[in-house]
């Protein structure tokens, strides 16, 4: 009998919590509000964080986005003592003078023990512009291969067409369903 009631039961959603880092301008809130089916067009820089709530394929989804500007990355660090599942890490391929920059951020947040071993998606955004970098040309040029503490990928997106996007959260399902399992 009781196993018919269990067989009844709802069974809990999972739930993904974490991160979206990256600088500014790189797509964090479009890529945010893109999963939540929102207008993307036009969206004011982010003046320090945004909490954004969705369900994406029988799992729910709370991240924190914090604003990429100079002044407010100092302030990440308060955010890396809550539970976290992922870091997602938006780069702006289109803006290759800043690549050096959004790689010494990067190197900075994985060397905090706080999220040592989180699972990292590297988007890679703007694949919709004409001079934007390849997903390839990213790994290459910031070393992602050197990462070997952590499951991470590298997914060529676009904010704005939606492109690539389902892809990064269906990893992250994926490797927190591997990690649940352990």
């Amino acid at each position: 009998m009781n196993e018919l009631f269990d067989f009844f039961k709802p069974k809990k959603k999972k739930e993904i919590k974490g991160l979206v880092l990256g600088l500014d301008n790189a797509g964090k809130t479009t890529i945010l509000k893109a999963f939540k089916g929102e207008t993307v067009k036009n969206l004011p820089p982010t003046k320090g964080f945004n909490f954004q709530k969705f369900e994406y394929n029988k799992t729910y989804f709370t991240l924190w986005d914090l604003g990429g500007q100079k002044s407010i990355r100092k302030f990440w660090e308060d955010y890396y003592q809550k539970e976290n599942d992922c870091i997602i890490y938006v780069v702006d391929s289109s803006d290759s003078y800043r690549l050096e920059e959004t790689g010494k951020e990067l190197y900075n947040i994985l060397q905090q023990p706080e999220l040592s071993g989180v699972p990292l998606v590297i988007y890679a955004n703007k694949q919709d512009l004409n001079m934007a970098l390849s997903a390839d040309e990213i790994l290459e040029q910031l070393n992602l291969d050197d990462i070997n503490d952590r499951n991470w990928t590298i997914v060529a997106c676009s904010a704005l067409t939606k492109q690539g996007l389902s892809s990064g959260l269906d990893w992250l399902i994926e490797c927190n369903n591997e990690n649940s399992k352990k």
